[in-house]
């Protein structure tokens, strides 16, 4: 008979007690609290731990929008439909020193369950059609996990649900994962989901979960607006709620809690948190200027939704700060914020092989950060807005900022700007699916005029651009253009996709 390997050891008995502690499946017991609402990401990641093309399913998305809830769901969901709890290992990397004492943390924890917990090969648990599942919250904050995690997967049948908040700790281990990992992001919550979370009803999303086909169809664009008008009371009662909170689980899941409670823990728990903490060092560890983070953050809430020229953000962050600051470091530190998901940088589109030239858009992953960093709140509900008619431009910038976001969160989809350039006039997005092109105009006014669609119609126009039809986007419910070519919808059924 072949030896015995020994069992693999971690050789920290404070280590092995926090995982033991941090699975109390093994000892029987069930996650306490968990909320009923699942998030529309739950079926997704599901399906990538059951039967999913890839054996690595990737969640990423900013802080505090659910992914740990989410992961507890799919592991007590798992334990509810009678799958042994021996099989499932949960490691949080977040904020613990003792894994930085592994060599290669991913692979000896996997080892050490192998060994103790689950008590047979990983392979010969697959065999017995019993196959590990892995559950690592924000593994990004490691050194070379995706290697690590190639290795495992490519050696052993395992499935693997990995969560992070950093796009660019998850992008850079792409390469080494390409063909083994199922992305998905997820944002604050869609504006269904909040109905769900207030109890003011169900909604069931527009967009089939199976690709992006669907929005090349004019068709589908105005079956959207008429779904918006079938659900026009709750849509519009969701919506206030959007507005006056915004989208983060934390603002409605304490819906007795004032506004400014809301708004230091958001400032605390996700921005500072974002900038003191996951953006904190640099390449060799080097520190980045937290103050500098700070103030380009805070630029990028004063300019949402819109496309700042270079000098605009050194004229302000010079005289903030007292400061010689160059633009490339400006512009290193915008790409901080986006790869922390809190900021996106919509880029001019690329046509005929050359970049237009022109800045990045910015938008915010919610308009409530916003009013949080900024303490200053502004309403997107029409009702709210007539009684702050001061605000009506601002309230432009910040629904086109709400657009941005909510297109760039949709995985694959390609989303640009189009920057005004001689007699092409501007758009505010262009969604590009296969071959086609497909403008969207965001006008959040009451008054829309034929000039308002001027940039729509010029890009339709243009055979080369391939956009058979466009969007608009409105803050009423009224279509803003009679032009056949132009489906115009409110902002709230626009949300409603998804």
């Amino acid at each position: 008979m072949p030896a015995q390997r020994p069992l693999f050891r971690l050789h920290s008995p404070d280590l092995e007690e926090l995982l033991r502690r941090g699975n109390p499946w093994w000892q029987g017991e069930r996650l306490y609290g968990l909320p009923a609402l699942r998030r529309w990401a739950f079926a997704a990641v599901m399906r990538g731990l059951t039967d999913g093309m890839a054996p690595i399913t990737v969640l990423r998305g900013p802080r505090q929008i659910g992914k740990t809830t989410l992961l507890n769901q799919a592991i007590d969901a798992l334990l509810a439909q009678g799958v042994d709890a021996r099989r499932i290992l949960r490691v949080q990397f977040d904020d613990l020193p003792v894994l930085r004492r592994l060599k290669q943390p991913v692979l000896d924890l996997a080892w050490w369950f192998s060994d103790h917990v689950l008590g047979k090969s990983f392979h010969r648990a697959a065999a017995e059609g019993q196959p590990a599942l892995l559950f690592l919250d924000e593994v990004q904050n490691l050194a070379d996990w995706g290697v690590q995690l190639k290795h495992l997967v490519d050696q052993h049948p395992v499935r693997v649900l990995v969560t992070g908040s950093s796009a660019l700790r998850i992008e850079s281990a792409r390469d080494s994962l390409a063909g083994r990992i199922t992305t998905l992001e997820m944002g604050p919550l869609h504006l269904r989901e909040i109905a769900g979370l207030r109890g003011l009803g169900e909604l069931a999303p527009y967009l089939p979960p199976n690709g992006l086909a669907p929005l090349k169809d004019k068709a589908f664009w105005l079956g959207l607006r008429q779904h918006g008008m079938e659900h026009t009371a709750l849509r519009q009662r969701a919506f206030a709620l959007f507005s006056q909170r915004g989208a983060y689980p934390m603002a409605h899941a304490h819906a007795g809690a004032p506004w400014e409670q809301v708004a230091d823990q958001l400032n605390e728990t996700v921005v500072r948190r974002a900038i003191q903490h996951d953006l904190r060092l640099g390449e060799k560890g080097k520190k980045r200027d937290e103050h500098l983070l700070e103030e380009v953050f805070r630029l990028a809430c004063r300019y949402i939704g819109q496309a700042p020229s270079p000098a605009l953000y050194l004229d302000e962050i010079r005289r903030a700060l007292n400061a010689n600051i160059g633009w490339q470091r400006v512009l290193t530190y915008l790409r901080f914020l986006d790869g922390a998901l809190l900021v996106r940088l919509i880029e001019p589109l690329e046509l005929r092989l050359k970049r237009r030239r022109g800045p990045s858009k910015l938008v915010l992953c919610d308009h409530a950060l916003r009013a949080a960093w900024l303490q200053e709140q502004v309403p997107l509900h029409p009702e709210a807005l007539d009684s702050a008619p001061h605000l009506s431009d601002l309230a432009g910038h910040v629904a086109e900022s709400v657009v941005g976001y909510f297109f760039k969160s949709i995985v694959h989809l390609d989303v640009a700007h189009f920057p005004e350039r001689g007699a092409e006039p501007e758009v505010d997005f262009v969604l590009t699916v296969g071959e086609q092109r497909i403008p969207v105009e965001v006008k959040y006014r009451r008054r829309i005029d034929y000039a308002d669609t001027r940039g729509l119609r010029a890009f339709i126009e243009k055979s080369v651009y391939n956009a058979p039809f466009g969007v608009l986007v409105t803050l009423l419910d009224e279509p803003g253009s009679d032009d056949p070519r132009i489906v115009s919808l409110p902002l709230s059924s626009l949300l409603l996709m998804r």
